[in-house]
C-alpha cells in the first residue's frame, strides 16, 4: 500500500471491507494475495456472510456472462442490435472464472462443485417481431469469438429437445425462436463468499466480525478514517481508524457513502426495487427442465426483471424458479429499515432524484402494475414460458432488495442507471460500490477497477503486476478479438472448475 503508508497517524488496522458479500470477499483475496503483510477488519451487520444480495435466493442472475440476458444487447433506433454491453459483461465473466480456477489451483478454497456448475443458457421468445430481434441478435454476437457457440433456431422441435417443458401445450404453428449456450454456467455467489470469507479468516491478521454496524465514517487530520462500529449483541460502541475502507453492504452501501461526505458521493441517490419468485415444488417437473431460459422484458421493467425460467443448485439441491416479480419497498436491503429511501434523501441528491423519477414514468407503473399482481396474474406470465404450469405447484418466495443508481447528469438532471457504480475519493482512501446487476458476475473485474482507482502506485509496481497475471492470465488482453486465447482460457478454466464446455 504504497500511497497509504504516506499517510501519518496511528491507525488500528490498514483496510477496513463493510458487508460480508462477494465484493468484500473478492477484494479482500486480491488485496492479501498481491500483500499478504496487510491487516483487514470485515464487518457484517447480519450473523452470517452472503445473507442479502450474494444469496442464492435472492441473487437475481446467478451467472451473467450476457449469453441469454436480452437486456444487455437492445435494439438501436436504425434496427441493428448493439452487442457491446454483452461483450464487456461476458470477457468479465472470463476474468472471474480465472481468478476462481486459481484460487482452487492454490487450494485457497475447494470443491468448485459447491459453487459452480454448467448449465445451457438459452433465449427464448415468441411473435414475428422478437424472432427477427433473437435473430439478429445471433448473427450480431457470431462476429464476436465469445459467442461463437451459440446456436439459433427457429425449430420448434429442435427446441422442445434443448427444453421440453416450454414447448409442451404450445400453440401448434406460433412462430418462436431460440439461442443456446451449452457454455453457460449456474453459480451460488453465496456459497463461494461464506468459501472466500473462511479462507480469509484463517490468514494473519485478518478479523471478520458478525451483527456489527458501522454508525459513522469521517475522515481525521491525518486523512485516515474514523469508522463507528456497534456490536448489535452487546450494544458496545468502538473506533477504529483505517488507511483504506471499502463500502460494499450492497443496498446499504448509499447511507454510508453519504456519512463519509466525500465530494464524489454528492448528486447520488437510489431506486430501491424489491423481487418475489415462484418457486417450484413439484420435483418432476423440476427434474423436467435443466436449462436458464431468458425472455424479453415487459416496457418499463428494470434489468433485474427480466423473465426467466431457471434451474439452479441451491444447497446441493436442483431447484426451479420463475421470475423475478418486481416489486416496490423503500428498504434498501431485504433486512433493512423501511426509512432507507426517505433518509437517503439529502439536498444534493433531491434534484437528480426527481428528475430521474419524471423521466422513467414508465418504471413507476410497471412496478405499481407488479405490486397489484393476482396469484392468477403470476401464473399467467409463467403460463407464457410453461404453458401447461398449474398455480398448485409454485409457491412465492421473497427474493432480495436491489438499489438502482440515481446519479447527476448535466442535460437531464439526473438519470436512472440499470448497472454498478464504484464511487471513490479523489485521494483513493475510500470506495463505494452502487448498483446491481450485473454485479456478483462480474466481481473480479470491478474490484480490479477500483484497485487501479484506489492502489494505483501499488498496482503498477512489477511485484503486484507479476501477481495479478499469476491470478489472471489474460490480464490486460481481450478474448472477443482472439479466438485462440479465448479457447485455450475456456478449456482450462472449465477443466479446473470441472464444468463442462461443449
Amino acid at each position: 500500500m504504497t500511497k497509504k503508508k504516506k499517510t501519518v497517524g496511528k491507525t488500528d488496522v490498514d483496510v477496513i471491507l463493510i458487508g460480508a458479500g462477494i465484493m468484500s470477499a473478492t477484494l479482500g483475496v486480491l488485496l492479501k494475495e498481491l500483500q499478504p503483510d496487510l491487516s483487514i477488519e470485515i464487518y457484517e451487520r447480519l450473523d452470517i456472510a452472503a445473507a442479502e444480495s450474494s444469496d442464492a435466493w435472492n441473487n437475481a442472475g446467478t451467472g451473467h456472462s450476457a449469453f441469454c440476458e436480452l437486456n444487455y444487447t437492445p435494439e438501436k433506433k436504425d434496427g441493428s442490435v448493439e452487442i457491446k454491453k454483452a461483450v464487456q459483461i461476458a470477457e468479465n465473466f472470463e476474468v472471474s472464472k480465472q481468478f476462481w480456477s486459481y484460487l482452487i489451483e492454490k487450494g485457497l478454497i475447494s470443491n468448485p462443485e459447491n459453487f459452480i456448475r454448467s448449465i445451457p443458457h438459452m433465449s427464448f421468445v415468441w411473435g414475428k417481431k422478437n424472432v427477427d430481434y433473437l435473430k439478429k441478435r445471433y448473427d450480431a454476437m457470431q462476429t464476436c469469438d465469445l459467442f461463437s457457440d451459440m446456436q439459433y433456431t427457429d425449430d420448434s422441435e429442435l427446441v422442445k429437445q434443448w427444453a421440453p417443458l416450454i414447448m409442451d401445450g404450445r400453440k401448434k404453428g406460433e412462430k418462436i425462436a431460440a439461442t443456446k449456450m451449452d457454455l453457460g454456467t449456474d453459480v451460488n455467489f453465496g456459497s463461494l463468499t461464506r468459501d472466500m470469507f473462511n479462507n480469509l479468516k484463517q490468514q494473519e491478521n485478518v478479523t471478520l466480525f458478525f451483527n456489527h454496524e458501522i454508525r459513522d465514517l469521517q475522515k481525521n487530520k491525518e486523512d485516515n478514517w474514523v469508522v463507528k462500529v456497534k456490536d448489535l449483541e452487546t450494544k458496545d460502541k468502538r473506533k477504529r481508524v483505517a488507511k483504506f475502507v471499502f463500502i460494499g453492504a450492497g443496498g446499504g452501501s448509499l447511507p454510508l457513502l453519504e456519512k463519509s461526505d466525500i465530494p464524489e458521493g454528492k448528486g447520488f441517490g437510489g431506486f430501491p426495487v424489491s423481487g418475489q419468485w415462484l418457486k417450484c415444488t413439484n420435483e418432476a417437473i423440476i427434474a423436467q427442465h435443466h436449462a436458464k431460459v431468458y425472455g424479453k422484458a415487459a416496457v418499463g421493467a428494470p434489468p433485474m426483471s427480466v423473465p426467466h425460467l431457471d434451474t439452479r443448485m441451491i444447497n446441493g439441491k436442483q431447484a426451479l424458479l420463475f421470475g423475478p416479480y418486481a416489486g416496490f419497498s423503500t428498504k434498501f436491503l431485504k433486512n433493512g429499515s423501511f426509512l432507507d429511501l426517505p433518509k437517503s434523501i439529502k439536498f444534493n441528491n433531491i434534484r437528480p432524484m426527481i428528475s430521474a423519477g419524471l423521466h422513467n414514468l414508465d418504471l413507476t407503473k410497471y412496478l405499481i402494475d407488479q405490486v397489484r399482481q393476482s396469484p392468477e396474474d403470476r401464473l399467467e406470465a409463467l403460463k407464457e414460458y410453461l404453458p401447461k404450469a398449474e398455480l398448485k405447484d409454485w409457491e412465492l418466495e421473497n427474493a432480495g432488495q436491489r438499489v438502482q443508481v440515481i446519479k447527476k447528469d448535466e442535460k437531464e438532471g439526473g438519470i436512472l442507471e440499470f448497472g454498478t457504480e464504484v464511487v471513490s475519493a479523489a485521494d483513493g482512501s475510500i470506495a463505494a460500490l452502487l448498483g446491481a446487476s450485473p454485479g456478483a458476475s462480474t466481481a473480479v473485474s470491478i474490484m480490479l477497477d477500483l484497485l487501479n482507482r484506489c492502489f494505483k502506485e501499488d498496482l503498477e509496481t512489477p511485484e503486484w503486476q507479476a501477481k495479478i497475471k499469476e491470478m489472471i492470465p489474460t490480464y490486460g488482453q481481450t478474448l472477443a478479438d482472439n479466438a485462440v486465447l479465448c479457447k485455450e482460457t475456456r478449456n482450462r478454466t472449465s477443466k479446473i472448475l470441472k464444468i463442462n464446455q461443449a
